[in-house]
């Protein structure tokens, strides 16, 4: 966790951005095993030749890849509540696929914010504006709305 503040502090948090993490290559041994995964072989992802004549000019991750990726990256980049038990994957609201991330390329999360909701059971619902950015490119990969809930003890 980037930050970690008492449950108490956490909405003073809403709106800031909470951190970055460090850059993470996408090479191509990592789009063939997931394209393995997914079962999508689609050669813009896995055949360097015939990809090599697209727009692209290269082989691209599969936008599900990257945004298979945050919570790894974002492990780095995110807040916690001080005490909790656990932290759960709760979904997104909102993805949205920017730009692609071309093979051998470094891409990082931003993250900042969005709103916290406490849940019956001492648990909290925070919103994220998640920001996949991509080394030298103006445009970022993804940007999403992520949720997670975290909960303290009883």
């Amino acid at each position: 966790m980037a930050v970690v503040v008492s449950k108490d502090k956490l909405k003073d948090y809403i709106g800031k951005e909470i951190g970055v993490s460090d850059w993470f290559k996408i090479d191509q041994e990592r789009i063939n095993q997931f394209a393995d995964v997914t079962l999508d072989h689609q050669y813009i992802h896995v055949d360097p030749d015939r990809a090599a004549k697209t727009p692209f000019g290269s082989t691209i991750a599969h936008g599900f890849l990257t945004l298979s990726l945050t919570p790894y990256l974002a492990a780095d980049a995110s807040i916690g509540i001080e005490g909790a038990v656990m932290g759960i994957n709760y979904g997104s609201d909102k993805v949205r696929f920017m730009n692609p991330v071309k093979v051998n390329s470094e891409i990082r999360a931003r993250s900042t914010l969005l709103s916290v909701e406490e849940k019956p059971g001492n648990r909290f619902l925070l919103k994220t504006q998640l920001t996949i950015e991509i080394k030298g490119e103006e445009r970022p990969a993804l940007i999403a709305e992520w949720l997670t809930m975290q909960v303290l003890p009883s």
